[in-house]
Order: C-alpha cells, then structure tokens, then sequence
C-alpha cells in the first residue's frame, strides 16, 4: 500500500506511562475538585453562620423595649391658695409615679431625692416656711425659711435622705397668699432594691 504512511504499533511501556501520567491528571484534577468544593461548604456554612447571627441582633433590636423595674420614682406639685397658720398645704401631684395622700408625699423608698421648690408668696406677716415629715415634731423638719419682705420669692434647692414611708407636707406658721408654688422630688439614688409604687 503506497501513500499511507506507517503505523507502528506502540509497545506496551509507552502506553503503560500513557495511561499512569492520565490517572495522575485525572486524580489530581479530582483532588482539586475535592478541594474546591470543601471550600465552597465551608463559605457556605460561614456566610450561614454570619447571617443567622444577624438575624438574632436585629430581632433583639427590634424588640420593643420593655418598662424597667427600676425607674426612678419622682412627682412635680403645682399649689395656689392661702396658707392658714399651723396647718398643712392640701397638695395635689400634677404628674409622677410618688404618691400623695392626705396632702402628704408619701416616700416609695429610701434614698437620696433631690427636693426643688419654687414660690412666689404675698405676706400679711412675717412667716416661716417648713418642709416636715409626719409626724409633726420639732425633731422632723427638713427645711425651714422665714420670710419677710411683704413680695417674696423662696427658691429651694436640696438633697435629702428620706425613708420608705415617710410622709413629707409643707407647712407655713402664719397666713399668706401662695401663689405658683412648683415643687418637685425626684429619687436620686435608692439605698435598696425594691421600692413600692
């Protein structure tokens, strides 16, 4: 057969090294495909992980908050009228979580309350303003101020220690015109846990 070209027959060792550098191609290639995707798993399992973490911050975020227990107690009193000697101002809250009953401030707990008071008094005498607790002993005033020019303003600002219980009133020792008396009591700091309300 003239014009076509020989074909030798291959001997069996080159086919043999044939066949081995294709097993090592295939199995490397099949190491790198293991390889592959054993990182494709693991990124997926990351980016799982990182998402459901997400997920749990954002739904503790967006959860309403809930009232805490320890708000701090506090009232604002707003009063105009007449004093009469010797007898207690019939004080109503305008606002708060401290309770006032009988004309008295009843103390939740006890602890540090800023004390704020504010007035404008026309006199007819001279006159002495107190802040006292119940009962009404010389011993229980927290704070005392005479007044004596006949248009006067009294102006308070204090920190006072005060008992759970205490009922706190506010006082003059003759007759007067009060007019926008603001006073306000606010729990600074409690010395126990729990505090009625």
């Amino acid at each position: 057969m003239e014009g076509q070209p020989e074909v030798q027959p291959r001997n069996k060792e080159q086919l043999d090294c044939e066949r081995e550098c294709a097993e090592d191609e295939w199995k490397s290639w099949q190491r790198g495909q293991v390889r592959n995707t054993l990182h494709l798993v693991s990124a997926v399992a990351q980016w799982i992980l990182l998402l459901a973490c997400l997920i749990y911050l954002g739904i503790d975020l967006l959860q309403p908050s809930t009232p805490q227990r320890d708000e701090m107690p506090w009232t604002h009193i707003r009063y105009q009228g007449k004093s009469i000697k010797g007898v207690a101002m019939n004080l109503t809250a305008e606002v708060g979580s401290i309770q006032i009953r009988n004309g008295s401030i009843v103390i939740p707990c006890d602890g540090l309350y800023l004390v704020s008071l504010n007035s404008s008094i026309y006199l007819e005498e001279d006159l002495k303003l107190t802040l006292e607790k119940m009962p009404k002993l010389p011993s229980n005033v927290l704070w005392a101020q005479t007044i004596q020019s006949r248009d006067d303003a009294v102006n308070l600002t204090t920190v006072l220690f005060l008992f759970r219980e205490d009922n706190i009133i506010l006082c003059a020792d003759s007759n007067a015109t009060i007019k926008d008396l603001s006073l306000s009591l606010v729990l600074l700091r409690a010395s126990e846990d729990l505090c009625r309300s």
